[in-house]
């Protein structure tokens, strides 16, 4: 079902019907309007929208949820006012199954397995902090991770998130030692050159809130020799 469109904006498409937009975001893109002032996401598919659709006025569009900016892939918007208080339960709910791929720098402690924390969220640093116990403002993050493929200096790992804190795949992962390509906020030496990090959230499987058809949604990798490397 998953089909590529590129406009002006280059703008991929990964699906589209009359309630749902999904797209796969590039490392460096915000999806909602910040402080930078920035064009976001979102108004680049209003804009896309707009044009296909020969749309007089303001084009309704619902964000659903979020992916941080330096991170690249799958971020679904709703068209339709129906649609998205539907799809913001399905994934308050968990009902949604997000798969991230990652590239870090070291190994693991074991090829597969859970990860379980607190983290606590520093708003001054816009960082959260893990933790092995409870701690005063802290949210318990679960993941779960699999080695996927050893690069030469890298390592591929696929996690599931089973919850959705802030940075945690970014704090987790650094927490045991395995830090994510380019993440300078989580201890990565060197940043990459774009400013992106090597995270990238590359399927999604979840239930069509209207039509209840089963979804898998699979974002392509960025271009870049490493992530190349990885299919």
């Amino acid at each position: 079902m998953s089909r590529t469109i590129s406009n002006k904006d280059n703008l991929q498409v990964l699906f589209e019907d009359n309630h749902i937009i999904i797209v796969n975001k590039r490392a460096g893109d915000i999806v909602q309007g910040d402080k930078t002032g920035d064009k976001p996401l979102s108004e680049v598919v209003k804009s896309y929208l707009k044009e296909k659709y020969n749309k007089p006025g303001n084009v309704y569009l619902g964000v659903v949820h979020r992916l941080d900016r330096p991170t690249s892939g799958i971020v679904v918007f709703s068209k339709t006012s129906k649609a998205l208080p539907r799809l913001n339960k399905l994934f308050a709910e968990k009902e949604a199954k997000k798969t991230y791929w990652a590239l870090v720098n070291a190994l693991p402690p074991k090829e597969e397995g859970t990860l379980i924390h607190w983290l606590r969220k520093n708003p001054k640093n816009n960082k959260s902090y893990a933790s092995d116990k409870e701690v005063n403002g802290s949210k318990k993050a679960i993941l779960h991770y699999k080695l996927l493929k050893h690069l030469s200096n890298y390592h591929l790992l696929e996690i599931d998130l089973e919850t959705g804190r802030h940075h945690q795949i970014r704090a987790q992962l650094s927490s045991i030692g395995c830090v994510i390509k380019g993440d300078l906020k989580y201890g990565s030496k060197r940043s990459n050159t774009d400013g992106s990090i090597h995270l990238h959230a590359r399927s999604l499987t979840f239930t069509h809130p209207v039509k209840k058809e089963k979804l898998k949604i699979e974002a392509p990798l960025p271009n870049d020799s490493l992530w190349n490397a990885c299919t």
